[in-house]
């Protein structure tokens, strides 16, 4: 089954910016039934407004039960048959016009969230205050032990990845980059560009960003790979990666000649995603150190360089624009609001789309590999946890409420366990604590 757009009309608002070819072609998948009101296989939410994504029992939530590496039951994902993608148009549409949008225990929630998704940064051993920094480490300590390393953690791994397909899907900020200021400096690091390279030849290798592709692709620089932007709602992938596995679907060529397949669930967006970019650009300009990224089907407001006590007029401010376009929610990342269109469609929905499009729908003979940083790839933990076999890792230096079974500390850690995954797969388990890539594995 080719999932297609209801009307001619529909592929004219695919992003094809770095295409040549206009003929624009979706992956082939079997996509899970998922919520209450199905469109082509994709959910459409209620017009109503979304605030903040959450509650703030969900947000500020203890720590949640940790799942092990192997969940009990299996993910069964069901699928359309001979339907089509088809979002109601949103070409020139025009703000609903309702009652106020921003009340006090929305905003409370939502500074709330704002808080709890931008936890502060892990003490360094030179603090002034030794007693606080003891703490902090005893309740990490504490926190790995539900969470262990996924470096001291790989001979289960690759235990559990013993003939089976692993396919993995990363996080760029904070995973394979460095968390910065300036988002346009999140640049990885040649070493890391190396690793990444050589894994996409050995697994199906996946980025999934709440970034535009387009500047995913533009970091990275890898044609191996599938770059999933804007949290999952543009996809593009090779139509045969190094790895040699296919991706069915109608081919079209990208400006270097290499032949790409498209899957944009929420191209019916992006006029009120641009409307609604252009208004926040204006009204965010009196708070200082904010600053707006247009991630073509999102629009993300980063407020890590705010004052803590201007976050209520940002969140205010955000709030306000929104309540005129009930069909974008709002949602949190770290240091950074998040809006979205309304589709159920999340990181962990472009995963599961990727797996069923390789072929891999339903099987017992794949492990899911997923690394992430921030609250967006808990939709992915979530959805590896309902898997028979799969591996989710989050990378954090302090403790944090996550449904990922493992841990990493940071991207330099994150580049040793890819290496260890080529490793193994290149050179097996007898041979896992040699010498590769000028760098020592170590049990």
């Amino acid at each position: 089954m080719i999932y297609k757009c209801a009307s001619a009309e529909s592929f004219d608002r695919f992003d094809l910016g770095d295409i040549e070819i206009a003929e624009v072609g979706l992956l082939r998948a079997s996509l899970s039934t998922i919520g209450d009101r199905m469109v082509g296989g994709v959910s459409l939410r209620s017009k109503r407004a979304v605030v903040c994504g959450e509650t703030g029992a969900s947000s500020c939530a203890s720590a949640m039960a940790v799942s092990s590496l192997v969940s009990a039951s299996p993910l069964k994902p069901s699928t359309t048959n001979g339907s089509s993608v088809s979002v109601k148009s949103m070409a020139g549409v025009a703000p609903k016009k309702h009652g106020s949008y921003v009340e006090k225990g929305h905003l409370t929630t939502c500074i709330s969230a704002m808080r709890a998704h931008s936890p502060s940064r892990f003490r360094s051993l030179h603090t002034e205050a030794p007693e606080a920094f003891n703490v902090e480490a005893a309740s990490y300590s504490a926190w790995l032990e539900k969470h262990p390393s996924a470096l001291n953690s790989f001979d289960k791994v690759a235990k559990l990845a013993k003939s089976k397909q692993v396919v993995v899907f990363l996080d760029y900020d904070g995973t394979l980059s460095p968390i910065v200021e300036n988002p346009d400096r999140a640049f990885m690091s040649d070493e890391m560009r190396a690793t990444v390279k050589e894994l996409a030849t050995c697994f199906p290798t996946a980025i999934i960003s709440g970034r535009a592709r387009a500047k995913v692709y533009d970091f990275v620089q890898l044609s191996e790979l599938y770059y999933a932007g804007s949290h999952g709602m543009d996809i593009m992938g090779p139509a045969k990666s190094s790895s040699g596995y296919k991706v069915s679907g109608t081919r079209v060529k990208d400006k270097k000649g290499n032949d790409v397949v498209f899957f944009q669930p929420a191209s019916e967006y992006l006029p009120v995603v641009d409307k609604v970019c252009s208004i926040l650009n204006e009204i965010t300009k009196t708070i200082k150190g904010s600053r707006v990224e247009h991630n073509k089907y999102c629009v993300s407001v980063h407020f890590r360089l705010v004052k803590e006590e201007l976050w209520e007029s940002l969140a205010t401010k955000v709030q306000n624009v929104l309540k005129d376009y009930p069909m974008l929610r709002l949602t949190h990342g770290r240091k950074v609001l998040e809006v979205r269109p309304a589709i159920a469609w999340d990181k962990g929905k472009a995963v599961n789309y990727l797996l069923n499009s390789l072929g891999f729908a339903d099987s017992d003979d794949v492990l899911p590999v997923y690394i992430g940083d921030d609250r967006t790839d808990e939709d992915a933990f979530q959805l590896l946890n309902g898997m028979k076999h799969a591996c989710s890792i989050l990378v954090s230096n302090s403790p944090k409420s996550t449904k990922a079974s493992l841990s990493l500390r940071e991207p330099a850690e994150v580049m040793d366990f890819l290496r260890r995954l080529v490793h193994w797969k290149k050179w097996g388990p007898e041979k896992r604590n040699g010498f590769q890539n000028g760098r020592y594995f170590i049990s």
